[in-house]
């Protein structure tokens, strides 16, 4: 086997993970990375909507795509990865597949945690850190670098035990979304009638993978309309195909009108409108951690799920909770009333909205000042 120095990693491939939430979290370790290894050309093993995050990251430096499902896209997959010649990968998911891909395409060195029976694919398998269901999410994808930071630290000296700093840094979740793109969103709001002049708020009431993590449509509706009576807002609704349902049964329940993108989009133009809006109120979704990412106040709806892990990790990230005694249940469908998402009123949401919008407007003043 290769010596296992930074000088001799010259392409680092890391497998990403499936979800967008998820992969946003991924971004502080993928910045840690490039830190650790600044000449070694970094690519990104993902899927197609990643490019929608990723376009404009200034740490990686491509992207392999696989937009491929089954045996064929496995094997497809080791093809690409055996062709690129890598000499490390970094695997994020816990997946057997995962570890398999680079195992079969001969990368000299591959580390990952050691679930699902793949200790023997990885060269260097972790074991699960004790705090997992007790730490942000981010800090699980962080331990894997700073552990390879401390096999990196103990190949350049063998008198030390090693050493790694990667999870002493504060991370940093931030995403960029170049000019050129914003402007592509604006002019997508402006050809869907969005004026510009007013609070441009964004809902997402869906949710792809669970139904019991959607706040009820009906309710909504109602924050909808308060916002565009009370705060004189424009309001756009965003999601998948998939959301389209949920997104119309908000719809049908105003009074009035709202501009529908749900299922209108891709993600890379999801990512370019909510570099635009003033606030986005959501459920525990991906858009959610997007918004957060690019720095725009984000108001999550939170029920089944455990935001202790898994809640956008940014302080322009706000949570409404009433959790019951069930909760987190981690359930995609309640088997009982739903008391997780029906404790939270649309009152209380517009009341927290109402603050988060002044808060922005705020923002985006001192932001005038300071340039004239």
């Amino acid at each position: 086997m290769p010596d296992f120095r930074p000088e001799n990693i010259k392409r680092v491939v890391v497998r990403s993970a499936n979800w967008v939430g998820d992969s946003v979290m991924t971004v502080p370790a993928l910045r840690e990375l490039r830190r650790l290894l600044p000449n070694a050309h970094l690519t990104l093993a993902t899927r197609p909507w990643a490019r929608g995050l990723f376009a404009d990251a200034d740490f990686v430096d491509d992207l392999l795509i696989s937009d491929r499902r089954g045996l064929g896209s496995v094997v497809s997959q080791i093809a690409a990865w055996r062709k690129s010649r890598f000499d490390l990968a970094v695997v994020f998911p816990n997946a057997f597949e995962a570890a398999l891909i680079p195992a079969l395409a001969r990368v000299p060195f591959r580390i990952g945690y050691a679930t699902d029976g793949r200790s023997a694919l990885l060269t260097n398998p972790l074991p699960l850190p004790e705090w997992r269901s007790s730490k942000h999410e981010v800090f699980y994808y962080l331990n894997i670098i700073g552990e390879l930071e401390r096999l990196l630290s103990i190949k350049q000296d063998v008198k030390q035990t090693g050493k790694q700093t990667v999870t002493e840094k504060q991370p940093d979740t931030f995403l960029r979304v170049s000019e050129t793109r914003q402007t592509e969103g604006l002019a997508l709001l402006r050809a869907m009638g969005i004026r510009g002049n007013c609070p441009l708020v964004a809902l997402c009431p869906g949710s792809i993978n669970s139904r019991a993590k959607r706040w009820p449509a009906e309710r909504y509706a109602a924050l909808a309309d308060s916002l565009i009576e009370k705060l004189n807002a424009e309001v756009l609704l965003i999601g998948s195909p998939d959301e389209l349902d949920v997104s119309l049964e908000v719809s049908r329940g105003m009074r009035n009108r709202v501009v529908m993108l749900t299922g209108k989009t891709d993600l890379a133009q999801v990512a370019a409108v909510l570099s635009s809006v003033d606030l986005l109120v959501t459920n525990d979704t991906g858009p959610a951690h997007i918004a957060a990412a690019l720095g725009k106040p984000t108001l999550v709806i939170f029920g089944p799920t455990n935001p202790l892990t898994t809640r956008p990790f940014s302080s322009v990230a706000e949570l409404v909770r009433h959790p019951p005694d069930c909760a987190p249940c981690m359930l995609r469908d309640c088997p009982i009333d739903h008391r997780c998402m029906t404790a939270i009123s649309p009152e209380e949401v517009f009341a927290r909205a109402h603050v988060m919008l002044g808060l922005e407007s705020s923002a985006k003043e001192a932001q005038r000042h300071s340039a004239a």
